[in-house]
C-alpha cells in the first residue's frame, strides 16, 4: 500500500518554488527514500539516483567534482545514467557516507546545472562537528514515523470526519459517542502497530500483528547494528544497554530515566553523550525536566533529569511482547499502559516540533508534559485508566499564581469535557496540537 505522507507537500514545494538543495533526514525506515521517489515521479522529474552504500565508488566522484562536466563524466564512469544540465534532479541517498557533501553542496548549487536532493540516516551523528553548514543553500526536512493522522489513511476514517473532529477540538464540543468510540479503538490499534511505514503497510495488507512484530524486531536489530558500526567499541554496549532499558524505565510510576539503573554508581556526566547519540540518531525522544513551568521553558531546563521514549510506539509495544498487544486490543484494565500512552503523546509532540519538557516538584507533584502552546504554558497529563479526572499536580500548579497557567489538557480514553480550566480530551486528539514552529509570526506594522 502506498502511504501518503505530510512531508510530500514540503518536497513538492521545494521543487516548485526553491532553488537550493534539500536534505531529507530521519531514522532508518521512516520512508525517506520511498517518499522522495514518489513525489519526484508524480512531478515527472528527470531523476538521477545514486545510493552511496550500494555504489561507494560514487563518493570519490562527488568529492572530486568541481563542475557539471565533472559530475556527468563521473556518473558515466560508474555506469549510472548521467544527469542532463538544466533538467535533471540528482538524488543522493545514504549521504551520510560522504559527510563533506553537505558542506560542498553550496558550490554545486551555485554552479546551477542541476537540482539536488539528499537523504540519509544517522545524520544527526555524522554531521556533528561539521565546520560549515551552507545556510541559504541547503534546507533540511526531518521525517518521522507516521503520526496518528497519517495512520488513519489505512482505516475508513476520511478527511471529512477528521475535519469534524478537529472542529470539536477547537470548539471544545463533545464528539458523537459512536465516532469517539471508534476513534479510541483506532488509537489503540495505532499503539499496537505504530507509524513505521513498512509495519503499517504490512498490517493493511495482512491484518496480522505478528507480521508487524517481525518487522519491528528486524528494525531494532538494524538500530543495534548501527550502534556497532558508528561508535567506538567502548561505547557500543552502553548505547545498546541504554536503548534496551527504555521500555522498562517507562513501566515505573516515575518514568524518569535513572542513570544508575544502567550501572550502580554511574553518573549522568559520564554518559551524557550516550543519550544524545540515541536522540541525534532519531531512535529515541528526550523530555527534559523544567525546574519551573514558565516561559521560556528552555531557560528552566535541567538537562541531567530527563525521560526517554522510543521513536515509535509500535516498536515499544513489540518489545513488550504479543500479550501486551492483545491487552491493548481488548482494553484490559490490568495492563500498565501509562508509559505506552506517554510514548505515543511524546511521539506526536516531537513530530510537531514541540520542545518537550516535564515538571516535577516534591511539593506540587509531577506534570507528564509541559509545552509552550499558543504563547502560553500548557500542562499535559496523559491518563490510560478511568481515573482521568484525578490530577492533583495540575490542580496544584494552576493554583500557583506565580506560574500564570490559564488552561491544562488531560488526554485520556474519554470524550471532550471541561471543568473550570481543565479540558479533558480523547487521547487521539493529540494529533490536533500544532506548534508555533510550524507557522509564522506576523508582526503589526510600525507606523512613524
Amino acid at each position: 500500500m502506498e502511504l501518503r505522507r505530510k512531508a510530500a507537500d514540503r518536497i513538492e514545494k521545494w521543487y516548485r518554488e526553491e532553488r537550493n538543495a534539500l536534505l531529507v533526514t530521519g531514522a532508518r525506515q521512516v520512508g525517506k527514500t520511498f517518499l522522495i521517489r514518489q513525489v519526484l515521479s508524480e512531478l515527472d522529474c528527470d531523476v538521477v539516483e545514486v545510493n552511496l552504500i550500494e555504489t561507494p565508488e560514487m563518493i570519490s566522484v562527488l568529492e572530486q567534482s568541481r563542475t557539471a562536466d565533472d559530475l556527468i563524466l563521473g556518473f558515466s564512469t560508474i555506469g549510472v545514467k548521467p544527469p542532463v544540465p538544466g533538467r535533471s534532479v540528482i538524488f543522493i541517498d545514504e549521504v551520510q557516507k560522504c559527510r563533506d557533501m553537505v558542506t560542498r553542496i553550496k558550490f554545486l548549487v551555485e554552479e546551477g546545472s542541476f537540482r539536488y536532493i539528499l537523504s540519509g540516516s544517522l545524520l544527526g551523528i555524522e554531521l556533528t562537528g561539521l565546520s560549515s553548514v551552507p545556510v541559504g543553500y541547503l534546507s533540511i526536512l526531518d521525517m518521522f514515523p507516521l503520526d496518528f493522522e497519517e495512520f488513519l489513511q489505512i482505516t475508513n476514517i476520511n478527511d471529512d470526519i477528521v475535519s469534524s473532529l478537529r472542529a470539536s477540538f477547537f470548539n471544545r464540543k463533545p464528539v458523537l459517542e459512536a465516532v469517539n468510540s471508534k476513534m479510541l479503538s483506532l488509537f489503540s490499534r495505532y499503539l499496537m502497530i505504530g507509524g513505521m511505514p513498512a509495519a503499517v503497510s504490512r498490517f493493511a495488507e495482512t491484518n496480522n500483528i505478528e507480521d508487524v512484530m517481525q518487522i519491528h524486531n528486524e528494525l531494532v536489530r538494524s538500530y543495534k547494528l548501527d550502534f556497532t558500526q558508528y561508535e567506538q567499541a567502548d561505547r557500543r554496549l552502553l548505547i545498546s544497554n541504554t536503548y534496551d532499558l527504555i521500555p522498562s524505565e517507562l513501566l515505573k510510576n516515575n518514568k524518569r530515566f535513572i542513570v544508575s539503573d544502567l550501572k550502580k554508581g554511574l553518573h549522568y556526566e559520564r554518559v551524557e553523550s550516550t543519550f544524545l547519540w540515541l536522540e541525534n540518531a532519531g531512535v529515541a525522544i528526550s523530555a527534559y525536566n523544567a525546574t519551573e513551568p514558565r516561559i521560556p521553558l528552555r531557560l528552566n531546563e535541567k538537562h541531567s533529569l530527563f525521560k526517554l521514549y522510543l521513536s515509535d510506539v509500535g516498536l515499544l509495544t513489540s518489545l513488550y511482547g504479543l500479550s501486551t498487544k492483545r491487552m491493548l486490543f481488548s482494553g484490559a484494565s490490568e495492563l500498565n499502559a501509562g508509559g505506552i500512552y506517554e510514548n505515543a503523546v511524546a511521539q506526536e509532540l516531537y513530530s510537531r516540533r514541540f520542545p518537550i519538557y516535564y515538571y516535577n516538584s516534591n511539593r506540587l507533584g509531577e506534570l507528564d508534559f509541559v509545552i509552550e502552546y499558543e504563547g502560553k504554558i500548557l500542562p499535559i497529563e496523559v491518563k490510560s485508566g478511568k481515573d482521568y479526572t484525578t490530577h492533583s499536580a495540575i490542580n496544584n500548579c494552576m493554583n500557583n499564581r506565580e506560574f500564570g497557567i490559564d488552561e491544562a489538557f488531560v488526554f485520556a480514553n474519554c470524550n471532550i469535557e471541561r471543568t473550570d480550566r481543565v479540558t479533558y480530551l480523547p487521547i487521539y486528539m493529540i494529533m490536533f496540537l500544532e506548534s508555533d514552529a510550524n507557522g509564522s509570526l506576523e508582526l503589526p506594522e510600525i507606523v512613524f
